[in-house]
């Protein structure tokens, strides 16, 4: 079973995210980058899975900058067995990701996709439901455990009211939540090894695919920042207060 694995690079969890002083994006210079955690849990996973001998190959696709090799080659390290740049110095808003990666999905034909359940930048939770749509194949978000059983791969999943489990037929996208793994550290050796994996660099042209976008963003603000507490003396202020004041009773 060959199962590709999308990671995207993102700013590392750890950084406090600063806004360009012409509200035009974020500020990235000299900011710490990272994989997203989400797509660390998606490498474990398949890592895991070749580990059991279901799977054969594991290739880790990314969109993005030719810096981005640096998340591919730590995926690589991780586990993978070679890697995808699809290179853009474009902001790409999901639909634009999820073609690409169905661009990579045809050439590729894995019997598994892995993704992270949303990227930590812009939290939209979009790419793998829409990949799911544009290749046609069955789909599981929310991963909190995936087991492949046959030509089938059961996931179980986080809905409001608990866990639901879900049996698809492969191939199938699953998407993956925090519960699902505890992600590895990449050893020295492995990190060494991985420079000698092969990875790849296409284009989105040479894929065939048009990444234009129909939004366009305006405007990033930080949020606004939490006005002090108040401390009140009895209950019947606080009610006062709740009442008149922040008028939500």
């Amino acid at each position: 079973m060959k199962v590709l694995v999308a990671v995207k690079r993102v700013v590392d969890y750890n950084v406090k995210v600063r806004v360009k002083a012409d509200n035009s994006g974020v500020d990235l210079a000299n900011v710490k980058m990272s994989m997203n955690p989400f797509c660390e849990i998606a490498v474990e996973e398949a890592v895991r899975l070749k580990e059991k001998g279901v799977a054969s190959e594991i290739v880790v696709v990314s969109i993005g900058p030719t810096a981005a090799q640096e998340q591919l080659r730590t995926a690589l390290a991780l586990g993978a067995d070679r890697a995808i740049l699809v290179e853009s110095s474009e902001e790409l808003n999901s639909l634009a990701v999820a073609k690409l990666l169905k661009a990579v999905v045809d050439k590729e034909q894995p019997q598994l996709v892995i993704l992270g359940k949303q990227a930590i930048d812009s939290d939209n939770n979009q790419t793998g439901q829409m990949l799911a749509a544009l290749s046609g194949y069955a789909q599981g978000t929310f991963a909190s455990k995936v087991e492949v059983a046959g030509d089938k791969v059961n996931v179980t999943r986080e809905i409001d009211g608990g866990l639901q489990t879900v049996a698809l037929n492969l191939p199938a996208i699953v998407t993956t939540d925090l519960r699902l793994n505890e992600p590895r550290y990449a050893s020295l050796p492995n990190i060494m090894k991985a420079k000698k994996k092969p990875l790849e660099t296409v284009t989105p042209d040479a894929l065939g695919v048009s990444t234009a976008s129909t939004v366009k963003t305006l405007k990033v603000e930080a949020p606004a920042a939490r006005s002090a507490g108040v401390k009140v003396k009895s209950v019947a202020e606080l009610v006062e207060k709740l009442k008149n004041e922040a008028k939500v009773i």
